[in-house]
Protein backbone atom coordinates (compact mmCIF):
# COMPACT_ATOMS: atom_id res chain seq x y z
CA UNK A 1 0.00 0.00 0.00
CA UNK A 2 0.97 3.59 -0.69
CA UNK A 3 1.37 5.13 2.75
CA UNK A 4 0.06 8.37 1.82
CA UNK A 5 -3.22 10.08 2.71
CA UNK A 6 -5.28 13.24 1.59
CA UNK A 7 -8.13 14.40 1.43
CA UNK A 8 -10.30 11.77 0.05
CA UNK A 9 -13.38 12.72 -1.42
CA UNK A 10 -16.21 14.95 0.18
CA UNK A 11 -19.13 13.77 2.23
CA UNK A 12 -22.45 13.03 0.07
CA UNK A 13 -25.17 15.81 1.28
CA UNK A 14 -27.66 13.23 -0.25
CA UNK A 15 -26.69 10.71 2.70
CA UNK A 16 -28.05 13.32 5.26
CA UNK A 17 -25.24 13.28 7.40
CA UNK A 18 -26.43 15.19 10.99
CA UNK A 19 -23.97 14.67 13.74
CA UNK A 20 -20.54 15.94 13.81
CA UNK A 21 -19.16 12.71 14.99
CA UNK A 22 -20.04 10.90 11.68
CA UNK A 23 -18.81 14.01 9.26
CA UNK A 24 -15.05 13.36 11.53
CA UNK A 25 -15.72 9.95 10.78
CA UNK A 26 -16.27 10.37 6.89
CA UNK A 27 -13.55 12.69 6.86
CA UNK A 28 -10.92 10.54 8.90
CA UNK A 29 -12.03 7.71 6.46
CA UNK A 30 -11.73 9.23 2.83
CA UNK A 31 -8.31 10.44 3.87
CA UNK A 32 -6.96 7.18 5.06
CA UNK A 33 -3.98 5.58 2.90
CA UNK A 34 -6.17 3.11 2.63
CA UNK A 35 -8.53 4.49 0.54
CA UNK A 36 -6.00 4.93 -2.59
CA UNK A 37 -6.97 1.91 -3.63
CA UNK A 38 -10.58 1.15 -3.41
CA UNK A 39 -13.29 0.53 -5.61
CA UNK A 40 -16.70 2.00 -6.08
CA UNK A 41 -18.33 -0.79 -3.83
CA UNK A 42 -15.61 0.17 -0.86
CA UNK A 43 -16.73 3.37 -1.11
CA UNK A 44 -20.25 2.62 -1.20
CA UNK A 45 -19.50 0.43 2.33
CA UNK A 46 -18.27 3.58 3.58
CA UNK A 47 -21.74 5.39 2.82
CA UNK A 48 -23.54 3.17 4.44
CA UNK A 49 -21.18 2.96 7.84
CA UNK A 50 -20.83 6.80 8.23
CA UNK A 51 -25.03 6.47 7.84
CA UNK A 52 -24.63 4.24 10.94
CA UNK A 53 -22.34 6.39 12.64
CA UNK A 54 -24.67 9.47 12.40
CA UNK A 55 -27.30 7.10 13.59
CA UNK A 56 -24.80 5.92 16.88
CA UNK A 57 -23.60 9.50 17.70
CA UNK A 58 -28.01 10.24 17.53
CA UNK A 59 -28.17 8.42 20.35
CA UNK A 60 -28.68 4.55 18.82
CA UNK A 61 -25.55 3.02 20.59
CA UNK A 62 -26.25 -0.59 20.02
CA UNK A 63 -24.80 0.15 16.36
CA UNK A 64 -21.66 0.23 18.22
CA UNK A 65 -21.07 -3.39 17.39
CA UNK A 66 -21.66 -3.56 13.90
CA UNK A 67 -19.98 0.09 13.02
CA UNK A 68 -16.41 -1.89 14.90
CA UNK A 69 -16.39 -4.96 12.35
CA UNK A 70 -17.16 -2.62 9.29
CA UNK A 71 -13.93 -0.84 10.45
CA UNK A 72 -11.98 -3.56 11.70
CA UNK A 73 -11.97 -5.14 7.47
CA UNK A 74 -10.81 -1.60 6.98
CA UNK A 75 -7.43 -1.92 9.01
CA UNK A 76 -8.86 0.73 11.95
CA UNK A 77 -6.24 -0.36 14.40
CA UNK A 78 -3.02 -1.80 14.67
CA UNK A 79 -3.78 -5.56 15.20
CA UNK A 80 -6.41 -5.25 12.25
CA UNK A 81 -3.94 -3.72 10.03
CA UNK A 82 -1.52 -6.43 11.31
CA UNK A 83 -3.90 -9.59 10.85
CA UNK A 84 -4.90 -7.84 7.45
CA UNK A 85 -1.29 -7.54 6.50
CA UNK A 86 -1.40 -4.01 6.20
CA UNK A 87 2.13 -1.97 6.34
CA UNK A 88 2.01 1.66 6.65
CA UNK A 89 5.95 3.83 7.04
CA UNK A 90 6.06 5.77 10.54
CA UNK A 91 5.13 8.85 9.12
CA UNK A 92 1.93 8.02 8.07
CA UNK A 93 1.35 6.58 11.61
CA UNK A 94 2.17 9.33 12.99
CA UNK A 95 0.31 11.74 10.65
CA UNK A 96 -3.50 9.32 11.70
CA UNK A 97 -2.47 10.07 15.07
CA UNK A 98 -1.97 13.52 14.87
CA UNK A 99 -5.29 13.61 12.96
CA UNK A 100 -6.98 11.63 15.17
CA UNK A 101 -5.84 13.69 18.57
CA UNK A 102 -6.84 17.03 16.85
CA UNK A 103 -10.52 15.37 16.01
CA UNK A 104 -10.87 14.26 19.70
CA UNK A 105 -12.44 17.85 20.13
CA UNK A 106 -14.92 19.84 22.42
CA UNK A 107 -17.94 19.30 20.27
CA UNK A 108 -16.51 15.56 20.30
CA UNK A 109 -17.00 15.17 23.93
CA UNK A 110 -20.03 17.22 24.06
CA UNK A 111 -22.13 14.61 21.60
CA UNK A 112 -20.96 11.85 23.96
CA UNK A 113 -21.91 13.83 26.92
CA UNK A 114 -25.17 14.36 25.48
CA UNK A 115 -25.74 10.68 24.46
CA UNK A 116 -24.52 9.75 27.97
CA UNK A 117 -26.61 11.46 30.07
CA UNK A 118 -29.86 10.46 27.79
CA UNK A 119 -29.98 7.29 29.11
Amino acid sequence: MTPTSGEGRALPDALGITTGGARRFWKTWASAPQTQHWLETDWAELEITTKLVDEFYSGNVRLAGEIRQRVGRWGATTEDRARLRMNFDEQVEEEAAKAAQEAATADMDAELFRMLSEN
